[in-house]
């Protein structure tokens, strides 16, 4: 039969005989209807679908209610077998939601356990996709899915569904939906929707039980919706859903009832205990709540308001719906969570000492489950005793813990509170189990009746306690009478069941469980409510009456007897034990944990923890980890040597980096364990919900055996403890106690082994990535670049990730990296707020971040958080309206000041605290009580690390965080001691500032702080003592506030992205690297006190080492007079002493006088040490030197008395050598490497009697005594590396130097911005030309050619600017930064360094024998060549004097040229043939002409430099434009000097031979004739006696000589430069020779011709105008533009500097000092134009170089402005007139 579509529908179907029923509904899209439709045919007038009956032959009643939107009534007397939805394809998705809600809403959420999905299609059309979108919606299965034609006309489709429908009927139970549906939720009788033929076999029993649980359906549906849970329902609530950062709880506002679940969960997992009662609003008419009072109208008689008040009873007119039962609400969260929002859930319930839901009913099945999976989190610490023996820790997970259990049940209905009394038993101020007189209990709830709750009660060890050992306590809620199931599971796990019943009657319903309990050999308690007895026992078994008897009483009862039964030793007693796991093996019960993802997962983990079975939990890193393990530690160790070296810093740094490497190669050579293959193929492979499942389980397992090792340790460590006291009480020093005390060491690193768990896997898959990725870079093969990814899903997830590795403190920048690019490659790059938290070890840091977020950082069982960590919690939406980040990255972090790690605790906290302050947006500061004392030593370190690291643009904030503080008026109470604590933090950012040339004024410069919102005060945590003392409430109010604080300024914040952050994390970990110094430090106090004392150590060692100096100089002069030929080191001591001993006084009165001796105290003993040892080793190195000198003497003297026979030796060899070759056709090649070979002989046989003279390292030696003057290794990297030192004397940025914080209030009268005067740019400048000069004129006049380098040369030098710049600071009132002074020496090292190399070369060269003979090697191989030849001695000697001839001829000639070109152009050239004013014009006419600023500067600053730069610039341009004038007069040089030469020849030849003589007179008389022309030296021509032929060899010799005229009769300036003298230099000595002195006023320099023409005044034709040298009007940034010579004869007056503060009249000006007194300015009023014309043309330019501006008294006139460039230069013409 049919039902037709209408819009309402109000049927009844009853009495019929239907084989099945089946209800269509849906879209009328989604079905055609018309005669083929087989399942709806509009023509049938029948009972049955006639149709239906002949394709299955079954009577089939369809109703068919599709495109139907209301019902006003069904009634139903037989029961629907199917709910047909049908919907089309296309529209699949939307028509199954909106059907399903449709079903849900129409016939109860029951009629969904009966539906059929049928889609439907066009014929022919390609569906197949449907079944992928529908697989993910909500209640879909698949085996009740079916497809067919949109007409439904075929019979084998129909045929199938009806099959599928069977096959459903047969899974149903029962077989078909019996509610009565009403569309106004009308309740159905107890007949009613009940098949008649179900119900033949049912009792009344029975069928009053179905219905019972129908209603009790209804009504669970009911509180879902009123608690918006009914779409979560069964376990859709996922961890994800709550985990996320929404906006601030209101915790004292009423709450809406849809609202109640999620405070609740939110308030949980803040740990406050209070969300069971969280009070709701009172806004629907439904709720139950209690009615105002109404004040009567007046016209009411008192009586009869007596009589109303007095009356029997009160209104019963109440609303039909109450409040929610808190309990409820607990539950109906529960049943909605999946497993691993139960386990949070149970967790956190644990911690506030609630009692855990152990059986829990399903409210629609009534199934039987434990919750096993919730409770593997949780562990209990307790300590057990017994007698009067010591206490015994036990730290155990629960679900494995074996302990008592002891049942309550309740039997009937009592009046009094079972839950209440069981509270009494185990903390009677807190209610663990809920009872009725909680508050916000009603009389109805729905979802605790049947539930069995347990708690532990976990002893503390001390005499108060309840019980002596853990007892766990089982409460079942509900009437144990009915609730059969989990009433005899209890009895049968208890170890002692405690019964409630009103009195024990032979009639009465409990008497048989009684019975049953009495026949038990467990111990038995029954309390009588009803009856006042007293305690009656009997083996085992009690009976107390509790009538009119205290509850207080009753509890201390109960603790004895159950006391008394647990630690009886009667045989008779049955005595049992609990433990959690064995739920699982009771097949009544459901136990969570079977779900197949979990079972995959524990599978899968425990394969993993099988491997470490019979092994040491201490040895598990070391075996199966072996990438974290000792290389990894041997890695960071070099990468930070890596970072901090000194020395010879390249051949360290090439040497570390090859270790790196080397290191990366070993644990690459490593292979993968068997316990990382399976963790990361588990990774890899498993689906999501098993992979959350295996990393739980592995979490759990391992943190198990972390425990029971732990635990076991702790033990032994308390024994051996215990006898090593023992024995030091009783002063036993014997080896015995260093035995016990070895053995204590040894367990307690032990300790530190043991502590196992996920976080370590993880770390090994990140260092197998740092090895592979360093090894192989992006060649991607191999599991471990797939690392990163599994990383990422893993932080995504919300699990945490250690970013610094606790045992190493080092970060991994490579793993973090990639993991963060793949975190942008899966969700963008999104922006995050780095929240981190900093505080000392156990001040609650990680249970701060825990409550706040929900979230669970890693850390291994048994101890405290080690290294750092961050997880990513999401925004909710709703807050990302107020911000501008996505996720919120929290970094928790290891505690401060850990015991464990005493040795290195001070560098290893500050540099942990410096990464995490600098890493985070915003920092927590965790303090555990009001005094910060700790955390503000730390914090300065942070502050002055953060200053060093200049490089990295740091921006933190922090937020002070005082825990454990009880006094509610704390805030108010220490606002002296929060002002205290803002001058602490200011001055030592002022401390660090100064000592760092930074410019912070206050700790609020460097990390954002407010002093007035930005302190809070926390609650204690515990509400009592623990173990079993709840959170306290007012922590977690506390933590709500400092949330909402958080949001709060977030809300200001950018944040930061993760590609930047990443970069960011890269930037800061290298900077800590590179920075060394400031961590090794206690606070900012001790670096400045460290710091002056090494300024007094640089001063001590610098006194040592000039005293040394002198003797070392006075010893020299002995042993070069031949006084001294031997030393001892006692006789420098000797000579010492005196000096040494003065200065170890003077160390010792600073120790003892200085005012923080306290500080300084603990590095006296160092710098004695370090005092002696360089004295000692200057003494030595002072020894070593001269007997360098002594020997090098002997050297020298042997050498010169072996230099002939050297010489002969040598010219013999080479020519027996080529007597070997002669006449045979050799190659070049050939003769080269016979020569070689034989050359290396004979060398070696000269020198193996003489040591060579080592190499020098003078940037070795200048960055030693840079460190010992106390510039920081890193600042000298710096400056080096950055290369400013170059252009230090160029600059116009002085005021970069300048620290701003150290200038002396004197500069306020003068300026008005915090720059340097231009008076002060030049002076500095000045004062860095006169350093620089004096330095390189002292330096080159150190015997280094003669005498060797040595380093105190450079000392001196160092010490010399050193002085220079502590004078300017105290002539400019202020102070330089110290970039400055070591800016200063770079700079004229570099102008040193080429004069000592090559001064050092030559001493070398002079006194090296290798050195000398191998400067010698090319002379004798051309000997060898042209004896090779066949040539006779006449050939080779002619050879050799053309050889020794040839650079003699070169200089000579080039000497010759530059004289001549420098006396051409002295009359030829017009600058140069004038005055000294001459040459001053013709430089103006230059500089005018380029139109180069710089180029004036110089010139108006240093004019000498500017004119030397002129004159080279003429010589040069004389010469490239001489057409070939130069090479004219050297080729004419040359022929003048060949000249002389060939008729020397000749005259020795004729002279010779008149008189007969030898070879030897013959080059004898040739050097005689050549003397004053050249230098030649006939002694060094041996071995030519064979020679007779003088004819020849003149001729041989002067045809050579030939060849060498043309060699060099070619003009080159690079010659030119060599000679003894160049023509600029030359020009320069004459032209240069003269006054340089400046006019104190304009700077105009004195044009007398003579140096020093005293007693004549200085002066100048022409004065310029005093802006030109940066004069300005005082107190103003104005320019002063006037000439001084119209001032001098004005009435205007003058400051001769900027600390004189009398004014002199300009007409007595002689009178402001004697550099004015020297001067003779005369009052002129023409001035030359071309001063106007630069000030005008570079108006810009000075004002941008002194910053003083041309406006006001400053202005330029007008007419200035009229002159041109041409008559400028013109008007030079007048300076020579």
């Amino acid at each position: 039969k049919q039902v037709q579509p209408q819009t309402s529908i109000k049927a009844s179907i009853t009495g019929t005989d239907a084989d099945l029923i089946i209800v269509l509904f849906g879209d009328t899209s989604s079905v055609e209807s018309g005669t083929k439709n087989i399942l709806i045919n509009q023509d049938e007038h029948t009972e049955f679908s006639s149709k239906l009956y002949d394709l299955c032959g079954r009577h089939i009643y369809v109703i068919n209610l599709i495109g139907l939107r209301d019902i006003k009534e069904i009634t139903l007397d037989k029961g629907i077998n199917a709910f047909l939805l049908l919907i089309s394809y296309g529209h699949h998705v939307s028509q199954y939601k909106s059907g399903l809600q449709w079903l849900e809403k129409t016939f109860g959420r029951g009629a969904i356990y009966y539906l059929m999905t049928v889609l439907t299609h066009n014929s022919g059309e390609k569906y197949e996709d449907a079944f992928k979108d529908l697989k993910v919606c909500d209640s879909f299965v698949e085996k009740r899915y079916h497809t067919c034609t949109r007409s439904m006309s075929v019979s084998e489709e129909i045929a199938e569904l009806l099959l599928k429908i069977q096959a459903m009927e047969s899974d149903s139970n029962p077989s078909c939906f019996t509610g009565l549906i009403c569309g106004g939720n009308k309740e159905q009788s107890k007949s009613d929707g009940v098949p008649t033929v179900a119900l033949q076999h049912k009792s009344q029993k029975d069928l009053d039980k179905i219905v019972q649980n129908s209603q009790h359906q209804r009504e669970t549906q009911t509180l879902l919706t009123r608690l918006q849970l009914q779409d979560e329902y069964p376990r859709k609530m996922s961890p994800g859903k709550f985990l996320q950062v929404g906006p601030p709880l209101k915790l004292h506002q009423d709450t809406s009832e849809k609202d109640l679940a999620y405070y609740f969960l939110h308030r949980l997992i803040m740990l406050d205990y209070r969300a069971r009662y969280i009070p709701v609003e009172q806004d629907s008419l439904n709720v139950t709540c209690s009615k105002p009072v109404l004040d009567s109208d007046g016209n009411d008689s008192d009586e009869s308001d007596l009589e109303s008040f007095m009356s029997a009873g009160v209104g019963t007119n109440q609303p039909s719906q109450t409040h929610v039962h808190p309990m409820d609400v607990q539950m109906a969260v529960f049943h909605c969570s999946d497993n691993f929002l139960r386990q949070i859930m149970i967790t956190k319930l644990s911690q506030c000492q609630y009692a855990l839901p152990l059986l829990v009913p399903d409210p629609f099945t009534a199934e039987i489950e434990c919750p096993l999976w919730a409770f593997r989190q949780i562990t209990k610490t307790w300590k057990k005793t017994k007698g009067d023996s010591q206490a015994t820790m036990k730290n155990i997970p629960i679900c494995k813990a074996e302990t008592p259990l002891v049942s309550f049940f309740r039997l009937g209905s009592l009046s009094v509170s079972k839950s209440q009394l069981m509270n009494s038993l185990i903390n009677d101020r807190h209610s663990t189990f809920f009872h009725r007189h909680c508050p916000g209990s009603t009389k109805t709830r729905l979802l605790l009746d049947g539930v069995a709750e347990i708690t532990w009660y976990c002893p503390a060890g001390k005499p108060g306690d309840a019980f002596n050992n853990c007892i766990a306590f089982c409460n079942l809620h509900g009437d144990a009478v009915m609730i059969e199931k989990q009433r005899d599971i209890l009895m049968e796990k208890s170890s002692v069941n405690v019964v409630m019943v009103p009195n024990l009657q032979k009639d009465d319903g409990s008497r048989k469980i009684i019975s049953a309990l009495w026949k038990s050999k467990k111990p038995l308690i029954c309390l009588l409510v009803d009856d006042d007895g007293a305690v009656e026992s009997r083996k085992g078994k009690y009976k107390m009456g509790l009538k009119a008897r205290n509850q207080a009483d009753v509890s201390v009862e109960l603790k004895r007897i159950i006391q008394g039964l647990l630690s009886s030793e009667d045989p008779s007693i049955l005595k049992t034990t609990f433990q959690l796991e064995t739920m699982m093996e009771n097949s009544e019960i459901k136990v969570d944990e079977s779900d197949n993802a979990c079972q995959n997962g524990k599978s899968a983990a425990v394969t993993i923890t099988n491997l470490f079975q019979n092994r040491d939990v201490s040895s598990i890193k070391d075996d199966f980890l072996s990438y974290q393990g000792h290389l990894w530690l041997k890695w960071c160790k070099a990468n930070k040597e890596l970072h901090r070296l000194t020395g010879n810093i390249e051949n360290d740094k090439s040497k570390k980096e090859r270790e790196l490497t080397r290191i990366r190669g070993q644990q690459c050579d490593i292979s993968c364990s068997e316990l990382m293959r399976l963790f990361t193929k588990n990774l890899f492979i498993l689906p999501p919900k098993d992979k959350e499942y295996f990393l739980k389980w592995t979490q759990i397992l391992t943190d198990a055996l972390s425990a029971d090792c732990i635990s076991s340790i702790l033990q032994s460590y308390d024994n051996k403890w215990s006898e090593v006291m023992a024995l030091r009480n009783n002063h036993d020093k014997s080896k015995h106690l260093e035995k016990m005390e070895t053995e204590l060491e040894l367990l307690s690193k032990k300790l530190q082994s043991a502590t196992f768990g996920l976080e370590h896997i993880f770390r090994e898959m990140g260092q197998i990535y740092e090895a592979h990725k360093t090894k192989h870079g992006d060649n991607k093969s191999g599991n471990w670049c797939s690392y990163p990814k599994l990383a990422a899903d893993l932080l995504i997830s919300g699990h945490p990730l250690e970013l610094l590795d606790g045992d190493a403190g080092h970060v991994p920048l490579r793993w973090i990296s990639s993991v963060f690019d793949e975190v942008i490659r899966k969700l963008g790059d999104l922006k995050v707020f780095v929240l981190s938290v900093l505080g000392l070890q156990s001040s609650g840091k990680s249970t701060m971040m825990n409550s706040m977020f929900g979230l669970q950082f890693a850390v291994s069982a048994g101890r405290c958080t080690k290294g750092a960590f961050m997880q990513l919690v999401k925004m909710t939406e709703e807050v990302k309206k107020d911000i501008k980040f996505d996720y919120l990255l929290v970094v928790d972090t290891e505690g401060l000041r850990a015991l464990e790690l005493e040795s290195t605790t001070l560098q290893h906290d500050n540099e942990l605290a410096t990464f995490v302050v600098g890493v985070g947006n915003m920092t927590l500061i965790n303090i555990f009580g009001e005094n910060p004392a700790e955390m503000q030593d730390i914090l300065q370190i942070v502050v002055q690390a953060s200053m060093r690291m200049k490089k990295i643009r740091l921006s933190p904030s922090c937020v002070f965080v005082h825990q454990n503080v009880t006094d509610v008026a704390a805030a108010e109470k220490n606002m002296d001691g929060r002002r205290r604590l803002q001058e602490k933090l200011d001055q030592m950012t002022q401390l660090a500032a100064k000592e760092e040339d930074c410019s912070s004024n206050c700790f609020g410069d460097v990390i954002t702080f407010n002093i007035e919102t930005d302190v809070k005060y926390f609650a204690q945590l515990w509400e009592g003592s623990p173990p079993m003392a709840p959170p306290n409430p007012g922590y977690s109010e506390s933590i709500q506030e400092l949330k909402a604080h958080i949001l709060s300024k977030a809300s200001a914040s950018n944040g930061i992205s993760l590609s930047h952050l990443k970069v960011h994390i890269q930037d800061l970990w290298d900077a800590l690297l590179n920075e060394n110094f400031v961590f090794s430090f206690k606070n900012t106090q001790e670096i400045a006190e460290y710091r002056k004392l090494e300024a007094e150590y640089g001063n001590w060692t610098w006194a040592i080492r000039d005293n040394l100096l002198t003797i070392e100089n006075q010893l020299y002069n002995r042993i070069e007079n031949g006084d001294l030929n031997q030393l001892e080191s006692s006789s420098i001591s000797t000579e010492t002493s005196k000096a040494y001993e003065e200065i170890e006084e003077a160390m010792i009165r600073y120790f003892e006088e200085e005012k923080n001796k306290e500080t300084l105290v603990q590095w006296r003993g160092r710098f004695e040490c370090k005092l002696k040892e360089f004295h000692d080793e200057q003494v030595g190195t002072v020894k070593r030197k001269l007997d360098g000198v002594i020997r090098q003497k002997s050297a020298r003297k042997m050498m010169d008395d072996m230099k002939t026979e050297f010489e002969n030796k040598l010219l013999q060899k080479s020519k027996d050598i080529a007597q070997n070759f002669k006449n045979k056709s050799k190659e070049e090649a050939e003769l080269q490497q016979a020569f070689n070979t034989d050359w290396k002989i004979w060398v070696n046989e000269l020198t193996k009697n003489t040591k060579p003279l080592e190499d020098i390292e003078l940037d070795n030696d200048l960055f030693v005594i840079l460190k010992e003057i106390g510039m920081e290794e890193k600042l000298i990297k710096e400056c080096k590396e950055s290369g400013t030192y170059k252009d230090i004397s160029k600059t116009d940025k002085y005021v970069d130097y300048i620290n701003i914080l150290k200038k002396k209030a004197v500069l306020k009268q003068y300026f008005k911005t915090p720059k340097a005067s231009s008076v002060d740019q030049i002076q500095i400048k000045q004062i860095i030309d006169i350093v620089a000069k004096e330095s390189v004129d002292t330096i080159k006049k150190k015997p280094v050619a003669t005498r060797g380098y040595q380093s105190t040369y450079l000392h001196e030098m160092v010490h010399f600017i050193k002085e220079n710049v502590a004078m300017l600071e105290s002539e400019l009132k202020y102070a330089f930064v110290k970039k400055f002074t070591v800016d200063l020496v770079l700079y004229v090292f570099d102008l040193v360094k080429s004069w000592l190399l090559e001064s050092q070369q030559k001493f070398k060269l002079d006194n090296d024998a290798l050195c000398y003979l191998e400067s010698r090697k090319m002379h004798y191989y051309n000997i060898f060549q042209i004896c090779c030849k066949g040539s006779s001695s006449v050939v080779v000697l002619g050879e050799l004097i053309c050889e020794k001839l040839r650079p003699s001829i070169a200089e000579a000639a080039y000497t010759k040229t530059a004289l001549a070109l420098a006396r051409d152009m002295k009359c030829n050239v017009p600058a140069f043939s004038g005055n000294r004013l001459n040459l001053e014009k013709h430089v103006l006419r230059s500089l005018a002409e380029r139109e180069e600023f710089e180029e004036f500067i110089v010139y108006f600053q240093n004019p000498r430099e500017q004119i030397e730069a002129f004159i080279t610039a003429e010589v040069q341009r004389y010469i490239d434009t001489g057409h070939n004038k130069a090479e004219i007069i050297l080729q004419q040089n040359v022929e003048d000097i060949y000249t002389v030469v060939s008729q020397a020849l000749c005259t020795a030849t004729e002279k010779v031979k008149i008189q007969r003589g030898d070879i030897n007179a013959w080059l004898s008389e040739l050097s005689l004739l050549m003397k004053d022309q050249l230098k030649f030296d006939s002694a060094s021509f041996k071995d030519f006696s064979d020679i007779h032929d003088f004819d020849f060899l003149s001729k041989e010799t002067d045809e050579k000589l030939k060849s060498v005229k043309e060699q060099i009769s070619s003009f080159s300036v690079h010659e030119m430069k060599k000679s003894r003298e160049t023509p600029e230099q030359i020009l320069i000595d004459q032209l240069c020779r003269c006054c340089w002195v400046k006019c104190p006023f304009c700077s105009a320099v004195c044009t007398n011709t003579l140096e020093d023409h005293s007693p004549d005044d200085h002066s100048v034709p022409f004065h310029r105008s005093c802006s030109l040298s940066g004069m300005y009007h005082a107190n103003t940034r104005v320019m002063y533009i006037n000439f001084c010579t119209s001032d001098v004869s004005s009435d205007r007056t003058f400051l001769p500097n900027r600390e004189s503060k009398r004014a002199f009249p300009y007409k007595e000006y002689r009178k402001a000092g004697p550099e004015f007194k020297s001067w003779r300015i005369t009052p002129d009023e023409s001035k030359l134009p071309y001063w106007k014309w630069v000030v005008c043309r570079f108006r810009s330019n000075l004002e941008k170089y002194y910053g003083l501006k041309f406006e006001g008294l400053g202005k330029i006139p007008e007419n200035w402005k009229e002159i041109r460039k041409e008559e400028a230069i013109k008007s030079l013409d007048e300076m020579c007139q």
